[in-house]
């Protein structure tokens, strides 16, 4: 999956061409990681989930000390409007970041304002089913970051990175308890014996925002899932903003009955009913 070259970004509240957008290399988001994201679905050239979206960012943004540098919701919604029209984006994405800001070298940040960065590109559709392999690493589910949208995803990149080289489209972690977390960049749900189950959030994994919105149209419930158990399902998925519904089908090498099954079938249909009939539910 590629993504088309981006022209036009809102920098720190100008619409600007990406060449003219000058970052700092003191930037604390470049020299740390420490910075918050949100990545929304372009849907018909319009941002999808809007408010979900903007309450989690508050809440990532809160959590690493960053909240006084969020823009307001009007204004986000106005930049990203922006960008979409100015990148001519029907169908893709939207990424909004923000950075603590240039600071001194090390860990403190500086006095400088945040950084603000909104972009947005098309993007080619996922495949319909995904492979999926469990890395060997897992995630602290106590950590200081668990469960906010931040910049570090040094983890995430070598994660992919090892499910690539084994085929497959995306990595599962474990977290320190032994049970099932979420993807790189998803959340995962799978079916036994009919029953639909998704990590709870105490596993350590991220409030999905998709992951959310099939909890609210399904009967699907929150429940620790074993690593070991993982595999004895009968159906799963990934969910993501840009992935909506994926079916799995295989995990570690091991094709499941059904891709996708009956449950999961039930659940990418009550979805696209939903995003057909709401593009902020």
């Amino acid at each position: 999956m590629s993504d088309e070259v981006v022209t036009t970004v809102w920098h720190n509240g100008d619409l600007l061409d990406q060449a003219d957008v000058r970052l700092s290399p003191f930037d604390h988001g470049l020299l740390t990681g420490d910075g918050v994201f949100e990545t929304l679905k372009v849907t018909g050239g319009r941002v999808f989930a809007v408010r979900r979206h903007y309450e989690r960012l508050l809440s990532s943004a809160t959590g690493l000390g960053l909240r006084a540098g969020v823009p307001s919701e009007d204004e986000l919604r106005r930049a990203m409007a922006e960008v979409v029209a100015a990148n001519d984006v029907a169908e893709g994405r939207v990424r909004v970041t923000i950075t603590g800001g240039p600071s001194p070298l090390g860990s403190d940040r500086g006095h400088a304002e945040p950084t603000v960065l909104v972009a947005a590109t098309s993007m080619n559709p996922w495949p319909p089913t995904s492979d999926v392999v469990v890395v060997p690493w897992p995630r602290n589910e106590r950590g200081a970051l668990a469960g906010l949208k931040t910049i570090s995803y040094g983890e995430n990149v070598v994660a992919l990175a090892y499910a690539r080289e084994q085929g497959a489209g995306e990595a599962l972690f474990p977290n320190t308890a032994g049970n099932l977390c979420e993807g790189t960049g998803t959340n995962v749900f799978a079916v036994f014996a009919g029953r639909l189950v998704t990590p709870p959030l105490a596993s350590g994994c991220l409030a999905g925002v998709t992951r959310a919105l099939v909890l609210e149209t399904t009967d699907a419930v929150e429940e620790d899932i074993p690593l070991d158990t993982l595999l004895t399902a009968d159906e799963a998925f990934l969910t993501s903003t840009t992935r909506d519904i994926q079916p799995i089908r295989a995990i570690d090498g091991k094709v499941l009955p059904s891709a996708p099954g009956p449950v999961t079938t039930e659940a990418m249909a009550a979805f696209t009913t939903l995003s057909a009939q709401d593009l902020d539910p």
